[in-house]
């Protein structure tokens, strides 16, 4: 026998894909262990853009009017002001779903949900502040145990490898990887929100300068696309010269542009498009970024890996709950995942290219 049925799934990762996948697991009644390094989910600017599929999702599951009591933005139409003209790109508003509109929710909310809800069935452990550090093949080189930075060696019925764009798991498993390459890189920044400024969020597209502006109710999360590797060039020029690159974009925005006294305040976020060739080994299944890398455009990273998510434990929750080796099914996830995942792939290069 390849894996000892009362030994848990070993989740690695403690993101949107994590988390998800751990707590659909132990819904259908497998112990599940997930670790994540940090001791808290807290980072900015990571991903907070849930889709109405995503949201429909928690409807399902009866979910979503707890989850909408969250603190969150809704983004019902999205525009482009291209050339100093306005634009409307996307009109949510007559979708025929629950929640027609993208929620901008901040992930760590996110996760604390998923994790509160997780935390009610048995069979679930978080692991906050646990890094994973290695991942240990048996006799027949099937994985069956991950080393953390403790020192401690967690035997593991089955590990799903999810712990983001740089996975450790990925590269200790020998997992084949497709690098797509991005020709841009994003700044963070926050601006104070101006009253000129609508509800819905949009982007200023002009002279060959790309600003994305995300309504967060209270302030303005803005992304200013940048060429790749330019990060620290930018940085070098200093807080001044930055103001001058996004000034005049949005006009209403230029006062609060003059603001931004300290590049500190301005975070790169270096992007990366790739996929895994193979997702999956004996006794390791990857997914969310740890398999496939997504850009930053459509703010389709949750969604994406809660799809994963979904998927995972659709193939895998009640043969793991019968006791069933796991093995064979893990090429099945990836077959229902990679077209989608290819073809989302393939419109982010496409768009990034032209931006």
């Amino acid at each position: 026998m390849p894996h000892d049925p009362e030994l848990p799934v070993v989740i690695v990762g403690g993101g949107p894909a994590g988390i998800f996948s751990g707590l659909l697991l132990a819904r259908a009644g497998v112990k599940v262990t997930v670790l994540e390094k940090h001791e808290d989910f807290f980072r900015d600017f990571r991903g907070d853009t849930v889709h109405p599929a995503t949201l429909d999702m928690f409807h399902q599951l009866g979910w979503l009017d707890e989850l909408l009591a969250l603190e969150h933005s809704k983004v019902e139409t999205l525009g482009m002001r291209i050339a100093g003209r306005e634009r409307k790109l996307a009109d949510f508003r007559h979708l025929p779903v629950p929640a027609p509109f993208i929620a901008m929710m901040p992930q760590w909310d996110l996760l604390d949900f998923l994790s509160r809800k997780a935390s009610q069935y048995p069979g679930f452990e978080l692991r906050m502040g646990t890094e994973a550090v290695a991942a240990h093949a048996d006799a027949a080189g099937r994985i069956a145990a991950v080393e953390t930075a403790g020192g401690e060696t967690l035997p593991a019925r089955l590990v799903i490898a999810a712990d983001g764009r740089r996975s450790i798991m990925r590269d200790q498993a020998e997992l084949p990887l497709k690098t797509i390459g991005a020709p841009m890189d994003v700044l963070w920044f926050r601006l104070d929100l101006p009253e000129e400024i609508g509800a819905e969020s949009f982007g200023a597209l002009e002279a060959g300068r790309f600003l994305v502006l995300i309504n967060r109710r209270t302030y303005l999360q803005c992304a200013f696309v940048i060429p790749k590797g330019a990060g620290d060039a930018i940085r070098a020029e200093g807080i001044a010269a930055f103001r001058d690159r996004i000034r005049g974009l949005v006009p209403a925005l230029d006062p609060e542009i003059e603001k931004l006294t300290d590049m500190n305040a301005v975070k790169l976020l270096s992007v990366s498009l790739d996929r895994l060739i193979r997702w999956h080994r004996p006794g390791l299944l990857a997914i969310g970024d740890a398999a496939h890398a997504m850009s930053p455009i459509g703010g389709v990273g949750i969604n994406v890996a809660v799809q994963d998510a979904v998927v995972a434990a659709n193939v895998l929750a009640e043969p793991l709950a019968r006791g069933e080796d796991p093995d064979p099914l893990l090429v099945r996830v990836q077959q229902l995942r990679a077209r989608s995942v290819h073809y989302t792939q393939m419109l982010q290069k496409l768009m990034q290219d032209r931006f």
